[in-house]
């Protein structure tokens, strides 16, 4: 990914590490495809901003540097804006650009007066063009910007295309899952997949940043009092919490690759053995259904347990590393969980299944849609609570139901 500035290393700068100082190696560079610098930050620039972003969403990128002349490339400070610049900027590509490309904005501050200085935008590339500014596709020419040609345009639909076959392709579980007993062939699995927009798929591992980011994870893991194992792919890394039977019992996986794309995978929690025999008997004398001789019960308790605590892994890293969760986009699968029942000896459940039925999955192995976190309304977003409400609801139970009932079984199982 571009950008104007360098470390002493030569190492490209994210726009949360440039300096002031760094602002000398603008001197070098001329203003192109991904670099444009304007003086001052007056109401004439501030309206031409939402046309810079929208050229640089629907080209390759680019850094829109405020307080640079054009000329000589002179630092020209501009007073600190009364607003944070990031709202500034994001107002105005919410009332001047559809859809909302992503961005980044900082004020620079002069370290000889505080109150003045440069302000930054790096633009990202962006996944599902055209965007729009004020009903044109702006598109770079050279070191400017300029409406796109009927071919151009065709070129931008092609890619957003591209994109969203991209991600519905990432959504598919990849990690292997040892299933020796013919019983089990059929595990049922809960999956979350993050693919984070933005970024190349196709990017490898280096060593030195395969090793940041199992740091990261490792971190992650270690704020929830974890152990973590780390298995390495040809183009991803695998975690999971050490345990000596994982080669014939399945275990939670979290899978992250280059680009900080994640899956997670969680096995249910079938029950099993007498604490099966004891279920179904329970059902047998309180008449719930009668039950069928391969009828496949699961945990309630214990796998929403499992599913948050995995997920919350997900919500650590992406603190530990920063990363906005606007970045992402989102589904979740159900594998192998037709016709499975939700199982809990909690009289609130029992006595609900007396009246409405068990919870079970009603529907044959589902890949959810995409959503996608990148309209600045998902801030918020949280892999735990996002895992588990869906988990739960695709077995059934009714999450938002307006019915009291309802809401008193989901505060039982919740809270188990």
């Amino acid at each position: 990914m571009f950008s104007p500035f360098r470390s002493d290393q030569g190492a490209p700068k994210a726009i949360s590490e440039v300096d002031y100082a760094d602002l000398e190696q603008l001197r070098e560079l001329e203003e192109g495809f991904a670099l444009e610098l304007k003086q001052t930050f007056s109401p004439s620039v501030r309206r031409k901003i939402p046309k810079i972003v929208a050229s640089f969403a629907n080209s390759r990128g680019g850094w829109l540097v405020i307080g640079i002349s054009d000329a000589e490339k002179d630092v020209c400070p501009v007073p600190r804006p009364a607003a944070d610049v990031s709202q500034i900027v994001g107002e105005l590509c919410r009332r001047h650009v559809s859809p909302a490309p992503r961005f980044s904005a900082r004020f620079l501050p002069d370290p000889a007066n505080p109150d003045q200085g440069v302000i930054l935008i790096q633009v990202l590339e962006g996944d599902f063009p055209p965007y729009v500014a004020d009903g044109v596709v702006e598109i770079r020419e050279g070191s400017t910007s300029g409406p796109a040609a009927g071919t151009a345009l065709v070129d931008l639909y092609d890619k957003a295309t591209r994109r969203r076959l991209e991600v519905r392709a990432f959504c598919k579980r990849t990690v292997y899952y040892p299933m020796p007993d013919a019983r089990r062939k059929e595990l049922p699995l809960f999956d979350l997949y993050l693919f984070r927009m933005g970024r190349r798929s196709d990017e490898s591992f280096s060593r030195e940043r395969s090793n940041e980011t199992a740091a990261a994870m490792r971190e992650a893991f270690s704020q929830r009092g974890l152990a973590c194992r780390i298995q390495h792919a040809h183009d991803s890394l695998v975690f999971r919490i050490p345990a000596r039977d994982e080669t014939v019992v399945a275990h939670s996986t979290i899978e992250l690759f280059p680009d900080e794309s994640m899956k997670l995978s969680v096995p249910a929690v079938l029950l099993e053995g007498s604490e099966r025999d004891r279920a179904l008997a329970t059902m047998t004398r309180r008449a719930l259904f009668p039950p069928a001789a391969g009828a496949r019960l699961i945990d309630a308790a214990a796998t929403l347990s499992r599913v948050k605590r995995m997920a919350t892994l997900l919500d650590a890293y992406v603190r530990v590393r920063e990363i906005s969760w606007t970045e992402y986009a989102v589904a979740y699968e159900l594998e192998n969980m037709a016709g499975v029942t939700l199982w809990s000896d909690d009289e609130t459940y029992l006595a609900y299944a007396e009246r409405h039925g068990v919870l079970y999955c009603a529907t044959t192995d589902c890949l959810s849609r995409v959503r996608y976190l990148s309209d600045g309304a998902h801030d918020t977003f949280r892999a735990r609570q996002f895992a588990g409400s869906h988990f739960f609801e695709a077995c059934g139970l009714p999450l938002g139901s307006p019915d009291p009932e309802d809401n008193a079984l989901v505060d039982a199982l919740l809270r188990t």
